[in-house]
């Protein structure tokens, strides 16, 4: 791979955010701009609390089968709880994806006007502490979520908090990931196949362990490997198409493991941050004109986004 390639993937500090947000706003623009994808460091996530949060799904996924399925939420669409290995699958793919996993989403007061949009969550009572650390990190996603989208407001030449209302009580999940020892042979499958992500922005934890790849606007993988310590954010189909694709969603993918690694697991923590349910998705200022004409110029309403994106990767029927 080139040594200029991996350069643009230098991580951006987030500490420019409170001291230069005009540079940090364009050093993350023009690595979304290029791959739709950045590493940031000094993100200010507590690394104690991400290490216990991996811990608890370590705990969970050890659980017996039999007892994991319990927290299968049948027709949920996978929005909740947990979902079984083999069940996911790419849009478009021939093979299952090999992982399991566990959605934590937001919770809401009884009553709340999006309460029909967004499903109770579980806690598993098998692993003590699960919703002071898991719910605890979800929290500090959806924070640190909002400091990067003020960022992108400024590149795109929005008011800095455009973005605040649109995912204010956003349907946003963070997945608790497991991707198992690759054993025998997988038939096809790898531990995640192309795909581009749903949601408005994607916020990744455990992207220094080899596997996730990018694909470059020439159509070649690119390894996507940060120093540890590092957080990957990735534009989804929802911020693309609310840029009229000036932000892509770019297509990225998880390889099987090689060597030793393959009797390994591979755990990572993505957040999944989404606009609120009743946000109109529709093209923004200054992202359409006579060199990149609108595409998009139908507005559509993001929970019937997701849900056809969640039918097309047959999670939802």
């Amino acid at each position: 791979m080139p040594s200029d390639t991996l350069s643009r993937f230098a991580p951006v500090s987030m500490a420019l955010a409170h001291t230069d947000k005009a540079r940090f706003a364009a050093e993350l623009g023009r690595s979304f701009r290029e791959f739709g994808f950045a590493a940031i460091s000094d993100h200010g996530l507590d690394p104690a609390l991400i290490q216990a949060a991996y811990d608890k799904a370590a705990q969970f996924f050890a659980l017996p089968e039999e007892t994991k399925l319990a927290y299968l939420v049948e027709g949920g669409g996978g929005a909740r709880g947990y979902t079984p290995f083999g069940k996911e699958i790419a849009k478009d793919a021939k093979h299952v994806d090999l992982k399991e996993f566990w959605h934590v989403g937001r919770d809401l007061p009884a009553g709340h006007k999006y309460e029909a949009d967004m499903a109770p969550n579980l806690v598993p009572a098998e692993v003590e502490g699960w919703r002071e650390t898991v719910h605890g990190l979800y929290g500090a996603f959806d924070a640190l979520g909002v400091q990067v989208l003020r960022a992108i407001a400024l590149d795109l030449g929005l008011e800095e908090t455009f973005f605040d209302d649109t995912v204010k009580d956003g349907n946003s999940v963070m997945r608790l990931l497991h991707y198992p020892p690759v054993t025998g042979d997988p038939g096809g499958s790898i531990r995640a196949e192309a795909h581009g992500d749903i949601n408005t922005i994607t916020l990744l934890l455990g992207a220094e362990e080899p596997g996730l790849q990018v694909m470059t606007r020439d159509g070649e993988w690119i390894d996507m490997n940060p120093p540890p310590g590092c957080l990957v954010v990735n534009m989804g189909d929802m911020l693309a198409r609310s840029t009229n694709d000036v932000l892509p969603s770019t297509q990225h993918r998880v390889i099987n493991p090689a060597g030793a690694r393959t009797g390994f697991s591979r755990y990572s923590l993505p957040f999944f941050l989404h606009y609120r349910p009743d946000y109109m998705i529709e093209t923004l200022p200054g992202c359409a004109g006579p060199d990149n004409p609108d595409k998009y110029p139908e507005p559509m309403r993001a929970n019937d986004f997701l849900n056809q994106r969640l039918r097309e990767i047959g999670l939802l029927k």
